[in-house]
């Protein structure tokens, strides 16, 4: 097995509530509540502008050029395409982005930020693989269970980009490169990789809990 596939193995029972949220379960039937799905996608344009930043620099760290390039082409990639995407719907709904980030924006991407920046590289990679490889398989798994009806779903557009081939090929490059450092890394920098593994992707949980619960700061 290899080494990201443990990792993947160890967060199923994660995996297995995000794909049972209320969240998803209603995105995939088209019941999801607008204003649920607007505040989502209010956060994940706030959460994709520290992304880009995490992963331009967990890709300036790396040592070989061809990995360099594709980091910083996946930080181009989620400010081009998946703000697009943002922008579609903002229209559609007719809102726009004027909320400042949520508790779980706020720690996820502040996680990636200071991991990508003071951890090691091994690490950073680790922590920043669960938004490729969970979105893949959310997107994937809500258009099989959509596909009878995903025409007249209003998130099918969303459905498509994270379960399409284009967005499936930046997953399989961000794994080959976290598989390539951990190949590279002692027995200590795996166990790092495995933690922040876990501690990213049940920050992706929390993301969508947060959007179904309209999450506002306490006091």
């Amino acid at each position: 097995m290899r080494f990201t596939d443990s990792l993947w193995e160890s967060i199923q029972p994660i995996y297995a509530a995000i794909l049972d949220h209320a969240f998803i379960r209603e995105l995939a039937d088209g019941s999801l509540a607008r204003e649920r799905f607007a505040f989502y996608m209010k956060q994940d344009a706030l959460y994709l502008q520290d992304f880009s930043r995490a992963l331009a620099i967990a890709g300036a760290r790396l040592p070989r050029v061809d990995e360099m390039q594709s980091f910083l082409g996946f930080a181009a990639g989620a400010i081009v395409v998946e703000r697009a995407l943002h922008e579609t719907y903002f229209r559609e709904f007719g809102v726009t982005l004027d909320v400042g980030k949520s508790p779980a924006c706020f720690a996820y991407t502040h996680y990636l930020l200071s991991t990508a920046a003071l951890a090691g590289r091994a690490e950073a990679l680790a922590a920043l693989l669960p938004c490729f490889w969970i979105y893949r398989e959310v997107g994937s798994d809500i258009r099989r269970r959509a596909e009878a009806g995903l025409a007249k779903n209003p998130y099918a557009r969303w459905i498509e980009t994270y379960a399409g081939e284009e967005f499936g090929r930046s997953v399989d490059r961000a794994i080959e490169v976290t598989e390539g450092a951990a190949a590279a890394a002692d027995d200590a920098e795996r166990e790092g990789m495995r933690r922040a593994f876990e501690y990213a992707s049940r920050l992706e949980w929390r993301f969508w809990d947060s959007a179904y619960r309209l999450e506002t700061w306490q006091p």
